[in-house]
């Protein structure tokens, strides 16, 4: 219908006219009319295109082969630049994308690939729109979607991993040991001053392995502090008796004396 001078242009294509091959104008949707044989249409979709950008291979700064492959999000934005100032307009941009990814990864570091990956899309980004303007493309996201490492890397990551996860359970059964090691002085403390206190633990002690019934438990505090009051007891009772020897004797003496006879 284009050769008879009728078409059709839907809601999101534009109508770039040329007549005689010279650019004529643009024509918005709907039904536009042409010069039979003399001018010619070419549609431009203005809608969102999402193009894959395949997997590479690329060498980080700290030489590190990885595999890349991303997602491009672009529109375009001028129908006329998108048909006179580039042939194929997709394929450019696939190719240019492509290139990009490849530069901005193998400037980076490893760490930095698999950590920040947000600035490293921010910055393809911004190359690629200002390189697709000229083309009436505006390019609106560029994600990092997968990315391989290699087999013994990944083990090596594991390990280090491993180790991180190591290092913080240490340091965190470290402190509580320190903790408890202030608990337990402080405790020990009240104890001291408070002796029947120890004697509470030990009953509560008692309490908790006597819930499960299913155990006989020798609990030797009692013996032991009955040993101790019977050696106290013995101590006390052989000092008194050592302390009342030298007074019996004092007393024996005045009998003595008296019932002796002068000569």
């Amino acid at each position: 219908m284009a050769n008879l001078g009728v078409a059709i242009v839907r809601q999101y294509q534009r109508g770039v006219v040329f007549r005689f091959g010279k650019l004529r104008n643009v024509r918005d949707p709907g039904i536009r009319f042409m010069i039979p044989l003399a001018d010619r249409m070419w549609k431009v979709t203005l809608r969102t295109v999402t193009m894959p950008i395949p997997s590479q291979q690329v060498i980080t700064r700290d030489n590190v082969s990885i595999g890349v492959a991303a997602v491009a999000y672009f529109r375009r934005v001028d129908p006329v630049k998108s048909i006179v100032e580039i042939e194929d307009v997709s394929s450019a941009v696939s190719q240019i994308a492509q290139t990009t990814v490849r530069n901005v990864v193998g400037r980076s570091l490893l760490d930095q690939v698999l950590t920040d990956t947000e600035t490293l899309n921010i910055q393809i980004k911004d190359i690629l729109d200002g390189l697709t303007q000229q083309w009436g493309v505006y390019v609106l996201l560029v994600e990092l979607k997968d990315i391989e490492l290699p087999a013994g890397m990944q083990r090596a990551m594991a390990r280090q991993a491993e180790a991180e996860r190591e290092k913080r359970a240490k340091i965190i059964a470290a402190e509580g040991e320190a903790l408890s090691a202030n608990r337990l002085a402080e405790a020990a403390d009240v104890i001291s001053d408070h002796p029947i206190a120890l004697q509470l633990r030990n009953l509560q002690i008692l309490a908790e392995i006597a819930a499960e019934k299913n155990s006989t438990i020798v609990f030797p505090a009692q013996f032991l502090e009955s040993v101790r009051a019977l050696t106290r007891f013995v101590e006390g009772e052989a000092g008194r008796g050592a302390a009342s020897a030298p007074e019996l004797r004092t007393r024996r003496e005045p009998v003595g004396s008296s019932s002796s006879v002068p000569v």
